[in-house]
């Protein structure tokens, strides 16, 4: 998996003094149904474009994930609706919100909820979305830690969680991790190794 950073410096900068007023176009990675499949393009969209859902973010940071990789070589059928904004995470800062729990100036996360398949996804400037699709992001991360981390950290971290819940300790024995070089793997590895479990890897 990769970064990809959507956010120039300077139109940060801006955004922290006039909000979105002044904004006219920004880019995004936009899918069309063609007669040959998905077709994918950098595209300038307008806020107007945006879904009305109940808060605006400014993206700083998407990811690139097995999922996405599929869609833009259309190796897969993963987009379910036309038109679509790839990506199925992002980190950001919220810009607008009609949501009591979500302020202005707030550092939230996204992860999974269909984006990118069925919502419109990560792989833009700004991003409308449901609040209840957004976790506010704890303030030891950074918006580019949380995607270093991203959709391949956090699954893997779901994956370890069941096996503490299932009572698996270190005194059982090793853990295997298959696609051990891949992101959710290699995630898997360094986890269980730092919490003390002998890892076998494959791959």
């Amino acid at each position: 998996f990769f970064f990809v950073e959507f956010g120039m410096h300077r139109l940060k900068t801006v955004l922290r003094h006039i909000g979105t007023r002044g904004v006219s176009t920004f880019k995004a990675g936009y899918f069309e149904k063609t007669a040959d499949g998905p077709q994918f393009s950098v595209r300038e969209l307008q806020l107007s474009d945006l879904p009305q859902e109940a808060v605006l973010v400014q993206i700083d940071y998407s990811t690139l994930n097995y999922k996405d990789a599929l869609a833009i070589t259309n190796a897969g059928p993963i987009i379910k609706t036309f038109p679509m904004v790839g990506g199925v995470d992002y980190a950001g800062t919220v810009m607008e919100s009609d949501d009591p729990d979500l302020k202005v100036g707030d550092k939230v996360v996204m992860n999974g909820w269909g984006a990118g398949e069925t919502h419109w996804g990560g792989y833009s400037q700004f991003m409308r979305t449901k609040a209840a699709h957004l976790l506010p992001l704890p303030p030891r991360f950074s918006t580019y830690e949380a995607m270093a981390i991203g959709t391949a950290g956090y699954t893997a971290m779901l994956c370890i969680l069941k096996l503490v819940d299932h009572g698996v300790t270190p005194a059982h024995g090793p853990v295997l991790v298959t696609g051990a070089t891949g992101g959710v793997g290699s995630f898997a590895v360094a986890m269980l190794s730092s919490m003390g479990y002998r890892t076998l890897a494959c791959t």
